[in-house]
Formats: C-alpha cells, structure tokens, sequence
C-alpha cells in the first residue's frame, strides 16, 4: 500500500514500515476510538495480510477485544480500531504488546533502577502501573462473564468527536488532525514528569522489542497510538543495527 494512498485517513503521516532481515513490520498510528483511525487500522490489516497482528493492549486484556470482534457490524460497536483491526485480519494470531505483563514489569523495574529513581518518581510509576493492572484485569473479567452469559460487556465509555463514520473521509481526517493538534498543543506547554517520562520510554521500548522478536514469525502489523507511532518505530530500526 502506498503512503500516498489517496484516502486522506491513509497517509504517511500514520503509517511507518520498517524492514527487517526477517518479516516487516508496518505500524499504525491511531487515535482511540476516532472513525479515522478505525477504518485505517482495518484498512491497513485487510491489505498486508500480515503474520501476526500486534495491539497495543496489554496481553490479559486480548480475549474481550477479540470479543468485540466477533461482531457482525463492521467496524465492530465496541473495542475501538483494536476490534476493528482484528475483525479484519485473516491471520488467528493475534498479540498484545503492551503492559503490564511480567515481562514489562521487569524492563520497568530494571529502567527505574538504572535511572536512579527517586521515591516519588517510583511511587508514581508503582501507582499508575496498579491502576492499569486492574483496568487489564477488569478487561479479562468481562471476557470472561460475557464468554458465560452470552452479552458483551463494555469497560471504558467510548470516546466522543465531532465526525463519525457516515462523515466523509476528508471530514473524518480533518477532525483527527485537530483533535491531535489540540492534544499536542496542550502537551507542549506541559513539562513532562520525570514517571510520565519514564512509564512511556519504557512501553515505547518494551513494544519495540515485542515487535522485533515477532517479526521472526513473518510479516506484522501493529496498531498503537500516534504519540508512540514515530518513537516506536525508531527503536525498532535501531533494532536492525
């Protein structure tokens, strides 16, 4: 697929491809539950047909996305263009690699010890590893009840934006750039916290890594956000050398 596809929500500002000796590995930057990122996220996965499709979700949360895409409404109602990604890939194996896991623990702990972290930094960083271990637990949970009675369960309440998928797609694309441009602009004014630096550098680098042993298995596709899009992708060139 070319990055001058002519769909505006198609472009090479959202989609890296990295090479490898063995598989390549093509990344997709999305915004959370926004129409534009849903049809490139199933756009992307229809047209490589890769080996594996890599999510970032945290591997115990899996099972209730691949719930949601079971559904018989493309894109599927609920899990965003994680759902819609694997409703649209003709490949069963299906990875998460994000945290918390047992294997991000560790490279989290072994970051924050090589930093020389302060008290507050890793109290922070414990505190908001807890909150997203039980957001991945719930996820499991509701995977699980709705397995039993039949229902599908929704944890987060989907995200609200000006356009939807009856938009057109320079309509749905111009909303996703403002919304980013948006996000950035407040970012910019804001130091980041020395656990905010931390907690991020380390799932960016901890995707990388999943990425790069993955690849192993043939060709990927990875859907994660944008602000990790660019980060990611040069760790995973670094990777090669």
């Amino acid at each position: 697929m070319s990055a001058m596809d002519e769909d505006p929500r198609l472009t090479g500002e959202h989609i890296r491809t990295v090479d490898g000796t063995n598989g390549t590995v093509t990344l997709v930057g999305v915004v959370h539950d926004h129409p534009a990122s849903k049809f490139r996220a199933r756009t992307v996965v229809s047209r490589r047909c890769p080996d594996v499709l890599a999510l970032e979700l945290p591997p115990v949360s899996l099972p209730l996305f691949r719930q949601y895409a079971r559904d018989e409404r493309s894109p599927p109602s609920f899990g965003g263009e994680m759902s819609a990604a694997i409703q649209a890939a003709s490949t069963d194996r299906v990875v998460g690699i994000d945290g918390p896991s047992a294997a991000f623990v560790r490279r989290l702990a072994g970051t924050l010890s090589e930093e020389d972290a302060s008290r507050e930094t890793m109290r922070t960083v414990g505190e908001g590893l807890l909150s997203a271990t039980k957001q991945a637990l719930a996820c499991r949970v509701a995977a699980s009840v709705a397995s039993l009675a039949s229902v599908r369960i929704e944890i987060d309440e989907p995200a609200v934006y000006d356009t939807d998928w009856r938009h057109d797609p320079g309509a749905q694309a111009a909303d996703e750039r403002q919304y980013l441009d948006r996000a950035r602009s407040v970012l910019d004014v804001l130091d980041p916290s020395e656990a905010m630096r931390i907690r991020d550098s380390t799932r960016e680098t901890h995707m990388a890594a999943r990425l790069d042993d993955l690849r192993k298995e043939g060709d990927v596709v990875a859907i994660v956000g944008l602000d990790h899009l660019e980060r990611v992708a040069k760790r995973l060139d670094d990777s090669r050398d």
